[in-house]
This record gives structure tokens, C-alpha cells and sequence, in this order.
């Protein structure tokens, strides 16, 4: 089969939206004859007619809806790389896509990325929220060049980093038998019900895992996408929950929450970045990776030794 230029795929969605070619002529500027050719000839390349002839305009055909399908992503396709390739003639001189858990989002990476821009102004950022286990497989995939998940998700096949960590507390609505206490362990919560995040988070995986070794049953009662709404669902009384301390204390002061640190030894937790390979990091990704471990726990000029902990991380 010859190729499909992308005139014909264009002027074939024209004749779908507009259902009569003599429009479809008219609103690509293109002859009559001209469009019935290529389309004639478009159907002889597919071996299917894609139309339906008649007095009135035409039809779709099954063919022609299969077709019109795959012309649109297509289409869309070729005018986002014309979008993001036209971003380099206006000073844009590199790109790097990033997929993190929620915890780095909130906790990390706003002030870690605003330090990056201001440095590299001529770089552009794409971050994208997934859970851990999505991300992981973004980066395996080859559709984020660099990965911030939770410690224990398994990341086979990636070079993995210690990136920060952060420390799980108890989150109980104000009048809670809990609220007052310094400190708590899950096992004194899991009777009641409980509010958390969507059951293919790490967070969820970590704590039916818990509830599983106590022996207990984890009360879900609710589960939503983000922290906000979890903690807001916990200010009217529905349950408790288990949340990052500083994201609770730090970015959602204005709820009436109490927080209480989880003693629990994995409630300190381990935030880990991934690559597929840091030989094949373009220049800007590897650029970022640095930046992103300069401050890594205890680690001195971590960017610097990057690919000795790449080695060993293999």
C-alpha cells in the first residue's frame, strides 16, 4: 500500500464533518474533480469503500468510520509536534518530562523546579501527577524521561536514586478519641473507618498491607484522587486517614484537622527517582536528574557521583 499523504487524511475529515464533498472542496479550496479523485484513489490504496454515495451528500462507511478515527489522532498528532517544535524557534533549548507521585508534587518538586527554571529559563518543564506504580511504568515505557514514586514500589529494568523522605502521620477530625495524642501506631487507629486515596496508589497498597500483617481489616470507607479532598472529607467527621505530616501542616493549614505522627517504622518513608538508563538521558533530562539530587539525603554533590549510584543501582 502507497502513503497516506496527510492532504487526503485532512480533506477526508472535511467530507466526514461536512457530509458532501462539493462543501468539502469548498472548504479546502481544492476542485471538485480534484477531491473525488483522491478520494477515489484513497479507497482504491485501502481496498474498502469509505463512502456511501447519494443524491444528497454522502455517508461514512464502517471503513470510513475506522478511517476517520485514525486520521483524527493523526491529525492531532502532527499539529501538537508542530506546537511543540515551533516552541524551539522562540527560545525554547531543551524539554524534559517528569511523572511523580502525589507526595512529591506537593511536598518537593514546586520549590526543586522553580529553582531549575530560574536557572534554566530556556527549558521546558512537563510534569505530569501519576501514582507510583503508573510512573514506574512511564519511565520503563520510554514516556517520562525521569520518575519520583515511593520506595517500596517495585521499579525493575530503572536506575533508581534516593531522592527525599517524608514521615506519614494520623489525620482525625478535631473532636476524634485520638486527636489528642502525641504519637500513635496505625494499629490504635484501625478500628475506625477510614478515608483514602485510589486503590492503585502506593499509599493504599502500603496500608492493606499493614492492615493484612496486624490482622485487622482496613475500614475503607471512601476513596478519592487527591489529599485535599481526603482531609476535607476527614474535617466533616467521615473518618480518619493517613496522610503526609508536612503536606497536612503546611498546605492545607486552613482545615480543621488534627495531625498525628505514625510510629510505625515504614510511616517514614522514602522517596526514590528513576531513569531507564542514564547513558541515554538527553542532555536537559540529565541536567534535571542532577538538579534533583544535589540535595538528596545524605549525599554530597550527589549529582556529581550520579553514575556511580547508577551503577550500583542496576
Amino acid at each position: 500500500m502507497r502513503r497516506i499523504d496527510f492532504v487526503t487524511l485532512r480533506l477526508f475529515v472535511s467530507i466526514a464533518d461536512e457530509r458532501s464533498l462539493t462543501r468539502a472542496a469548498e472548504r479546502e479550496h481544492l476542485a471538485l474533480a480534484a477531491v473525488s479523485k483522491r478520494i477515489s484513489d484513497l479507497e482504491n490504496q485501502l481496498g474498502s469503500a469509505l463512502l456511501y454515495r447519494q443524491p444528497k451528500g454522502v455517508e461514512l462507511t464502517p471503513a470510513g468510520h475506522a478511517l476517520l478515527h485514525h486520521a483524527h489522532t493523526l491529525l492531532d498528532d502532527l499539529q501538537q509536534m508542530s506546537a511543540d517544535l515551533s516552541e524551539f524557534s522562540l527560545g525554547v533549548k531543551g524539554h524534559v518530562r517528569i511523572h511523580a507521585n502525589t507526595s512529591a508534587v506537593i511536598e518537593f518538586l514546586p520549590e526543586d523546579l522553580s529553582r531549575f527554571a530560574r536557572a534554566h529559563p530556556e527549558v521546558k518543564i512537563d510534569l505530569e501527577e501519576r501514582v507510583s506504580s503508573e510512573t514506574v511504568r512511564a519511565v520503563r515505557e520510554g514516556l517520562a524521561d525521569i520518575g519520583i514514586f515511593a520506595g517500596h514500589v517495585q521499579a525493575d529494568e530503572l536506575q533508581v536514586f534516593s531522592y527525599r523522605h517524608d514521615q506519614l502521620a494520623l489525620v482525625t477530625p478535631r473532636d476524634h478519641p485520638l486527636a489528642g495524642l502525641r504519637d500513635v501506631a496505625l494499629r490504635d487507629a484501625i478500628g475506625y473507618d477510614f478515608i483514602g486515596l485510589q486503590q492503585d496508589s502506593s499509599l493504599h497498597g502500603l496500608l492493606q498491607r499493614t492492615a493484612h500483617q496486624l490482622g485487622r481489616p482496613l475500614r475503607m470507607r471512601i476513596q478519592v484522587r487527591s489529599f485535599e479532598a481526603i482531609s476535607r472529607m476527614i474535617q466533616t467527621g467521615m473518618g480518619v486517614g493517613v496522610l503526609p505530616e508536612a503536606a497536612v501542616r503546611d498546605l492545607l493549614p486552613a482545615l480543621d484537622v488534627a495531625v498525628i505522627p505514625l510510629t510505625d517504622p515504614w510511616a517514614r518513608r522514602e522517596l526514590k527517582v528513576g531513569v531507564r538508563s542514564l547513558e541515554r538521558l538527553s542532555v536537559t533530562a540529565r541536567q534535571m536528574l542532577e538538579h534533583l539530587l544535589a540535595d538528596a539525603p545524605g549525599s554530597s554533590r550527589a549529582a556529581a557521583s550520579a553514575d556511580d549510584r547508577g551503577q550500583s543501582a542496576r
